[in-house]
Formats: C-alpha cells, structure tokens, sequence
C-alpha cells in the first residue's frame, strides 16, 4: 500500500509517494492500493485542477481509504471535497483539510492502521 501526495510544488512528506501531475496521480489510484491521498488544487498551467481527479475518483470508483485536501485554494478545496464526500463509499474518509501532524507520524512510524 502506498500514500499518494499530489502537489505540482511541494515536496512530498515522508512516507508519501508524490505525484507531480494529475496523469501521474491517477496512474497510481489505477494501479496501486493507496491508503491517504493528499490533494492540491492548482497543479500548474499545463495540468488540470484537482477538480479533474477528484472528478475521476468518482466517475472511475478510485477512492483511496482517506482523503486530505492541503491546497491553499479555497474555491478549489470546497470543488473537490463537494464532489468527493457524497459519492464516497462508506470506507472511505474524506478530510477537508491537510494531513495532521500526527497522521503524517503515524505513517512515518508505519502504524498508520490502515
């Protein structure tokens, strides 16, 4: 199982696999068993928003067992998480908010329960 951190800026936290576009981010939901994805919103001029994969999560029933959404966009984080915690399936956590501290220690220390 892998956590997923999908940023076209930031630096992954330990423990996560980045993803730097929103193609990448979906090759690794289509492809792997992820346990956290964190996702931001503005991915850069010649990507599509977070918008787009949490679109795809649904349409695609991709979700991971919980979701974080760390963007710094505020129209972007209320688009996605309106999109995503409806239609998610009864396993799976949507936060509307970055990881937490603890969390990301939790999965550094590998006790993540997941």
């Amino acid at each position: 199982m892998i956590h997923v951190y999908m940023d076209d800026y930031r630096r992954a936290p330990e423990g996560f696999t980045l993803a730097r576009t929103t193609e990448e981010c979906l090759l690794m939901l289509r492809e792997c068993e992820v346990g956290v994805l964190s996702l931001d919103y503005d991915m850069g001029p010649d990507d599509e928003a977070g918008g787009f994969v949490a679109k795809r999560i649904v349409l695609e029933a991709l979700f991971p067992r919980e979701i974080y959404l760390h963007t710094s966009s505020v129209s972007g984080r209320k688009e996605m998480f309106e999109l995503l915690y409806p239609a998610r399936p009864e396993a799976t956590l949507v936060h509307n908010g970055p990881v937490p501290i603890a969390k990301l220690r939790e999965i550094v220390s590998g006790a993540a329960g997941l």
